[in-house]
């Protein structure tokens, strides 16, 4: 191959991440495996080309085939968080956002001028950190205020979150987390936004697919902004989108260019519109169906072990360590060493260091695109159980990482790649 021949040390970089995608179990709920057709569409010659604007807008020449790709991306993805024609027709995608974070910006600055309040979910409940974080821009040029969840019940509580907005009178009212294990309940939201004059946007990243295939609730009739990336549970490339209301398109579009972008990455484009394309499939919606329920077996399986789960309605789940007396990060490493991918996480209301906190965040999407049903979520589920509760024993843990792999050798990932 011609990058073995050129850079034989980039070549045996790649081939050693997928020995250990293949020889491990990715069991971060944010990460998952593209398919093929995808891998083919970003490495394709269309990272040659500058196609500043949008479609029959452009500021270079020679972008009728990018117009192609882009203009599918729009259509299927417009046809995939659409369930009526109706809402359809309102429907205006963006698919030009490189990142999550960059989708959120062009919204903030859509929506909002710098100071403006924003009422979001905190960091260390769930939220992430560009709803607010003080590190993060979001929190450093608006003026965002918190909610959490229920110490009680680990769920939002909705007359909380009213109350709050009630107080604060926010402009922008936003849902959507990456630590939040339940579904959420977005027509709520919605009549919070409307009773203060307030926008609605969703950060839909994670449940992105699982919205698609109809077993997550719907933020489409309900809000103004939605944004997400497109990889997680939607299984596409590392990139992202917005979706919005007729109505604020041209804010969005200004907002995203020339506001926080320029060329947009056209091979990134062109493998969202096949990722939106499988995820039209039938076989895409049995898939998310069993994302679900193997996050449910593999929530029983810790639980009957004796590890105490912050529940799971969705992809993934909240592990509290606290009382089997080890931490997040060196939970996270143990785990690891065994062939197991997991990340250390804060839990609602932790006293523990960000930096080591109480608990771990695992989800399903990855290993179930890689094969994995219930059946086998059980047999992780145990594992996860014996190397926690034995986590300085050779022994076990030599055992763990042996049965990993004859699991993992059941599974293979891109069996056609050859890189070194």
């Amino acid at each position: 191959m011609h990058l073995l021949k050129f850079d034989p040390q980039i070549a045996k970089a790649i081939q050693n991440e997928i020995k250990r995608s293949n020889s491990g179990l990715e069991m971060i709920a944010s990460e998952n495996y593209v398919s093929e057709a995808v891998l083919e569409a970003l490495g394709s010659p269309l990272t040659n080309k500058y196609a500043e604007g949008y479609p029959s807008r452009r500021y270079y020449g020679g972008n009728e085939f990018v117009d192609v790709c882009e203009n599918l991306a729009i259509e299927r993805a417009k046809k995939l968080f659409s369930a009526t024609s109706i809402i359809r027709r309102g429907l205006h995608a963006n698919v030009q956002p490189h990142a999550g974070a960059q989708a959120n910006t062009a919204a903030y600055f859509a929506l909002l001028n710098p100071g403006d309040k924003v009422l979001a979910m905190s960091l260390a409940h769930g939220g992430h950190l560009t709803h607010g974080s003080p590190v993060n821009f979001s929190g450093q040029l608006y003026d965002f205020v918190h909610y959490g969840v229920s110490k009680k019940t680990m769920k939002i509580d909705m007359d909380e979150v009213r109350r709050i907005a009630l107080a604060e009178k926010p402009r922008l009212i936003v849902a959507g987390y990456t630590a939040y294990p339940w579904k959420i309940d977005f027509a709520a939201f919605k009549k919070i936004a409307d009773e203060v004059g307030a926008y609605f946007m969703v950060d839909m990243a994670h449940i992105a697919g699982l919205v698609a295939a109809g077993v997550h609730p719907d933020p489409m009739p309900f809000a103004d902004v939605v944004t997400s990336t497109t990889h997680k549970t939607l299984r596409g490339p590392r990139g992202a989108m917005i979706l919005c209301k007729k109505n604020l398109a041209e804010k969005i579009d200004k907002a995203v260019f020339p506001g926080i972008q320029g060329g947009p990455m056209e091979h990134c484009i062109a493998a969202k519109a096949v990722c939106f394309k499988e995820a039209m499939s039938a076989s895409f919606v049995k898939y998310q169906k069993l994302v679900v329920k193997n996050a449910k077996k593999l929530a029983e399986t810790l639980v009957l072990g004796g590890l105490e789960v912050i529940g799971t309605e969705n992809h993934l789940l909240l592990v509290d360590l606290t009382k089997l007396g080890i931490s997040g990060k060196p939970a996270e490493k143990v785990l690891e060493s065994v062939g197991i991918y997991v990340n250390k996480n804060m839990l609602p209301f932790d006293t523990r260091s960000p930096f080591d906190p109480s608990g771990l965040r695992i989800g399903t999407p990855a290993l179930t695109t890689r094969g994995f049903k219930e059946k086998e979520m059980e047999i992780v589920g145990n594992l996860i159980v014996k190397v926690l509760k034995n986590s300085r024993d050779e022994k076990t843990l030599k055992s763990a990482k042996k049965e990993v792999e004859k699991l993992t050798k059941t599974y293979s990932l891109y069996p056609k790649l050859e890189y070194a």
